[in-house]
């Protein structure tokens, strides 16, 4: 088995290990190479099948948790409503798993984001300011799609009224 083929195994190893995200640089420095040796590897077991997904704090391997509520939900609100809608979902327990933006060219656009609590939020909203950027929903005038997971019926039921109590939730 070819050097590259070991280091794919590791890296895989190390991601079912841990639900916590492994950014590439520090993956390229455990493993004595480039971070875009990291980026080609990754790509490489993704079309293996492996679920592995890309958000702002690194690389973590997506667990099929069966008993996970989920539900995709449309919103609709401006630049700086977005810190409080994705603290409204976290703080009922909500996971973040994604953003979707419908784009006229592009066709659908999506980003990882899997923010799992506050702190996670704080370490996302910094990031965002810190490189002065704009939300996927600007492309669409605001509105925007998320997959959002919880523990209960009960904690999706309040995110979705807290959501429509707001108005960023979008109705049928």
């Amino acid at each position: 088995m070819g050097q590259s083929n070991l280091r794919r195994e590791a890296i895989l190893k190390s991601l079912k290990k841990t639900s916590e995200p492994q950014k590439g640089t520090n993956l390229a420095s455990e493993f004595a190479v480039t971070r875009q040796i990291i980026v080609k590897d990754i790509a490489i077991l993704r079309a293996e099948g492996h679920n592995i997904i890309a958000t702002p704090d690194g690389y973590i391997m997506k667990k099929n948790i069966t008993n996970k509520i989920k539900k995709i939900i449309a919103v609709n609100h401006g630049i700086d409503e977005v810190e409080n809608e994705l603290k409204m979902i976290v703080s009922y327990g909500g996971i973040i798993e994604d953003v979707i933006v419908e784009h006229p060219l592009y066709g659908e656009i999506r980003a990882m984001l899997m923010i799992r609590n506050l702190n996670e939020l704080n370490k996302f909203m910094k990031k965002f300011k810190e490189i002065n950027a704009q939300p996927l929903s600007v492309l669409t005038g605001g509105v925007h799609i998320h997959t959002i997971s919880t523990e209960s019926e009960e904690d999706m039921s309040n995110i979705l009224k807290e959501l429509k109590k707001k108005q960023y939730l979008i109705s049928e």
